[in-house]
């Protein structure tokens, strides 16, 4: 499904997702050829996932170099519309994980998530907004980790109970918690 059609279709849960609803199809509108891009400097679109082990009890998370905490995968589109495909690509990389199901019917959350002004690669990126869309994912334990040397130092699965002694971002523990909250919704629907 294309990204705007997956926007336009998406049923915001709670009033912070439907005013980023807004902001999504109001950014998209206003730069519609460098949304999928990094060209679009003020905010562009990227994908996660919440990566649930079976039992429901642990997320697999990676260790953000960037950021200097735990962190969900994701990435940005860079081109591409299918921001199911980015989310699923971005887990495998940054994980090493090969084998993925999507739990729920699809886009679970879409989230205007500031990104701090920071160094990457001998080069400054000033601050902007990701116009992130999220996916609840499934992986095996069993499944060999790797990390991605250029991007993370770390891959683990984190009990759930413990999330919050690993993510030092604290604006990012209130998602994070909203995509937990959000499996037990997915759950009564499988």
């Amino acid at each position: 499904m294309h990204y705007l059609q997956e926007i336009e279709s998406f049923v915001p849960t709670c009033e912070q997702e439907a005013g980023d609803k807004g902001i999504f199809l109001e950014y998209i509108s206003q730069y519609p050829h460098t949304i999928l891009t990094r060209d679009c400097r003020l905010g562009h679109l990227t994908a996660s996932s919440m990566i649930f082990n079976p039992g429901r009890d642990k997320v697999l998370m990676v260790y953000h170099n960037i950021y200097q905490s735990w962190s969900w995968t994701g990435g940005h589109a860079d081109g591409e519309e299918e921001m199911l495909g980015v989310a699923i690509r971005e887990a495998q990389e940054e994980t090493g994980i090969k084998h993925l199901r999507l739990l729920g019917q699809g886009l679970f959350a879409l989230d205007v998530l500031p990104v701090w002004g920071h160094w990457k690669r001998g080069s400054y990126v000033s601050a902007h907004m990701h116009l992130n869309f999220t996916y609840l994912l499934e992986a095996e334990e069993t499944e060999a980790l790797q990390k991605k040397e250029d991007e993370n130092s770390g891959v683990c699965w984190i009990p759930i109970s413990k999330l919050s002694e690993y993510v030092t971002e604290p604006d990012m523990l209130p998602v994070y918690e909203k995509m937990i909250r959000g499996r037990e919704q997915v759950e009564r629907t499988l």
